[in-house]
């Protein structure tokens, strides 16, 4: 064989070996590249405050497209917050309320039972102390309240009241909650608005347990 002929060849396919190695990646290379789009992801999946104005709220439909509209939906979320501050209230008055008839009831004279007289002499946590003072002295009872505490008996009449309570005010807080999530600064500022105003009206009245 003529020597130039294979000499022609070989040239043609060390040739086709370069371009296939510059067109194809390697595996070095295309794991820098998932790097790059994985880091891209994270990247744009971490929140950051924002001011945009044509933030949606709840549905693509409630997006503000003026300063009127989105002042509009500042002030939903500022009564809603302070709503959600009355239904905090309102469960611990309910509460209360509930608590202070199963006390009242508890004092209701049953017919065949002992009186009182006798259940405190039988009861371990009654003990009978004299009481002085400038030189009269008293005997009284004084009952011991129990370390165990009891579970409340289920009422239908309270029950489910306080279940439909307590559903309602899972929901409003999930939707301020969800407000907050836009990452929208007015719409974070109108939440911890209306939570201000609604301490401010009604905070005496929500027990340490239901904050």
């Amino acid at each position: 064989m003529d020597p130039s002929v294979l000499f022609a060849r070989h040239g043609a396919e060390l040739h086709d070996h370069g371009a296939a190695a510059q067109t194809t990646p390697t595996a070095s290379h295309m794991d820098g590249m998932d790097g790059g789009m994985s880091g891209g992801s994270h990247m744009s999946m971490m929140s950051i405050f924002q001011t945009s104005m044509a933030t949606s709220l709840y549905s693509e439909k409630w997006t503000p497209n003026s300063t009127g509209t989105y002042a509009a939906t500042c002030i939903f979320l500022i009564v809603l917050a302070t709503l959600f501050r009355g239904l905090l209230a309102l469960k611990s008055w309910q509460e209360n309320r509930w608590l202070e008839r199963e006390l009242n009831r508890r004092y209701v004279v049953v017919n065949g039972k002992a009186p009182l007289a006798e259940n405190l002499s039988r009861d371990s946590l009654a003990k009978n102390v004299v009481l002085s003072e400038n030189g009269v002295e008293e005997n009284v009872v004084v009952v011991q309240r129990p370390t165990t505490t009891h579970a409340r008996p289920w009422r239908l009449t309270v029950d489910p009241v306080r279940a439909v309570i307590d559903t309602v005010i899972a929901g409003v807080g999930y939707l301020l909650m969800l407000a907050v999530m836009t990452m929208n600064v007015g719409y974070f500022l109108s939440v911890l608005a209306g939570t201000f105003v609604g301490s401010l009206l009604v905070g005496r009245l929500i027990s340490t347990s239901d904050h």
